[in-house]
Formats: structure tokens, C-alpha cells, sequence
């Protein structure tokens, strides 16, 4: 990872912390993207000394706004360097149903859309390096999911896990379609499934689903073993060639029947590029 640069949301807390940690061990040059000011500004001095000499870099943005990401995706375009990694992580899960100022159902916004438009207008950087890698969190909450394309905001019916399930199954989709629409160009797209991780995931979710999570972190893996797929996708020849895939504890793993269906990622990807007013 000597001289190779990756990009990375979600980083100032559970896996994305370790992730970019142990890339910056291994000679990485991490750009954070994050929310919080103060988190942000740690993580990257923490990184600084992990790794001394490495100028790492840190954007800021608010992954529930379509502008924010379009802005910060832009901002690292011009700035960066080519991008070797691109590690789409940031995510939450919410018991009320919210909307976004775009519209949007805020966990549909953030686990998704922010996915979709940050690699949309990173492609350029990451078609730069010639053998770019995509990774994408997803999670086995996919499996009990399934989409309405005439439902995607979550307006009937709303319940804060069943939307995050449809989030997650979305990441897959959006992965599959993204993979075949970047085959020839030496950019892989994969996701995968962390396990339950004792992280701040679900802290801030709020009511009776912050109590549930706080008290089944009890029997959750650490963050450090919960990165270790993030890591391996990120940096192991084994993978240099795979692409549109799940993983799970380093292997590849076969994801539920409704997270393989070309049909429903393509649909998925029209109405994501309408959203977010690209051409589909």
C-alpha cells in the first residue's frame, strides 16, 4: 500500500477507524471524509502518528444531503491524486422516519445515495490509477429485505430495521450494477458484511432500537475484527481480479436471491442517477 491513496467514509469511529489505521500502517495515505469536526481532526492526527510523513488529508460533509456529497466528491476530484481506494462506509440506522432536505428518507439518503453519488464523482480518480478497488459496507440485514421501486422512500409502513435492511440490499445491487458497468477498466467494485460490531452504530438511533443494540453489543465482535474484510479487499492480490461481490470473514459469500437480480440493480441504478440528477 506504499504510495497509494485511499478515501474513506465513516472513519473517525468503529471499523472505518481501524480500517484507516491499519492502511496507514501499511504505508497508506488516508483521506477521511467525515461529519464531526472534532472526530475528524483525530482521526487524522491520529493517523499522522501512525504514520509520520504521510500528509493525509480530511474533507468534511453531511452524508444526508445530496449537495454535501456532490460538493465534497468534487472538492477531492480536484485536489486529490489519482484514488487507488475508494471505501464507502459511513452509515446508521433510524426508528422514526425522517426526510432529508432533498426528500429523502434519511436512512435511504445515507446508506445509499451517499454511496452512489460520492463514486459517481470520484470515478474520474479512480479510472486515474489504472487498478482502482470499490468497497462498498453492506450487511447480511439485506437478507429478510426487499425493494419497492414505487416505495423507496419508506413511506408506508416505516420501521427503522426494515429500512436499513432495504439499505444494505441496495448496497449490493448498487455494487453488482456499478461492477458491471466499470468491467474493462481494471476498477473492481465488491461489498461486505462486517458481522455485528461493538461499535457507536445504533447509538444514536434512538427509542426502543438504541436499547436493543446497546444490550446485543454485549455479544459483538471487536471493531478490529470487524475491519479485517475491510482490509483484505483493500489490499490482498487474491481479490485484484474479482469484482460484483459479497464477502464475509474474507471469503466471498453468496448473498440472498434478491441481492443477485441484474434486473432490479439496473432499476436501481436509473432511479439512484434520477435522484441524484445524473444521466442514467
Amino acid at each position: 500500500m506504499n504510495g497509494k491513496t485511499v478515501v474513506i467514509t465513516g472513519a473517525t469511529s468503529g471499523i472505518g477507524n481501524v480500517a484507516a489505521e491499519t492502511l496507514a500502517k501499511m504505508g497508506a495515505r488516508i483521506v477521511v471524509v467525515a461529519r464531526d469536526r472534532s472526530r475528524g481532526n483525530a482521526t487524522v492526527a491520529r493517523l499522522s502518528s501512525i504514520a509520520p510523513g504521510v500528509a493525509h488529508s480530511l474533507y468534511f460533509a453531511d452524508f444526508l444531503h445530496l449537495s454535501e456529497v456532490k460538493r465534497v466528491a468534487a472538492e477531492i476530484a480536484h485536489r486529490e491524486p489519482p484514488i487507488d481506494v475508494l471505501i464507502n462506509n459511513a452509515g446508521a440506522l433510524f426508528s422514526t422516519r425522517q426526510t432529508t432536505g432533498d426528500g429523502l428518507e434519511r436512512t435511504f439518503a445515507l446508506n445509499h445515495m451517499a454511496y452512489f453519488v460520492l463514486t459517481e464523482g470520484l470515478r474520474g480518480r479512480l479510472l486515474a490509477a489504472g487498478d482502482a478497488r470499490i468497497i462498498n459496507t453492506a450487511s447480511e440485514a439485506h437478507r429478510n429485505a426487499t425493494l419497492d421501486f414505487d416505495d423507496l422512500q419508506s413511506t408506508k409502513g416505516y420501521g427503522g430495521r426494515k429500512a436499513y435492511g432495504r439499505s444494505k440490499l441496495c448496497n449490493i445491487l448498487f455494487t453488482r450494477e456499478l461492477a458491471r458497468r466499470l468491467r474493462g477498466t481494471g476498477v473492481t467494485a465488491n461489498c461486505l458484511h462486517p458481522g455485528f460490531v461493538a461499535t457507536r452504530f445504533g447509538d444514536q438511533s434512538g427509542g426502543l432500537i438504541s436499547s436493543l443494540i446497546g444490550l446485543a453489543k454485549f455479544f459483538a465482535i471487536a471493531p478490529e475484527k470487524g475491519a479485517e474484510t475491510i482490509v483484505y479487499l483493500a489490499t490482498s492480490r487474491d481479490v485484484a481480479e474479482i469484482t460484483g461481490q459479497y464477502f464475509y470473514k474474507c471469503r466471498l459469500t453468496t448473498p440472498a436471491r434478491s441481492a443477485q437480480d441484474d434486473r432490479s440493480a439496473l432499476v436501481l441504478w436509473q432511479r439512484s442517477a434520477a435522484l441524484a440528477g445524473f444521466p442514467a
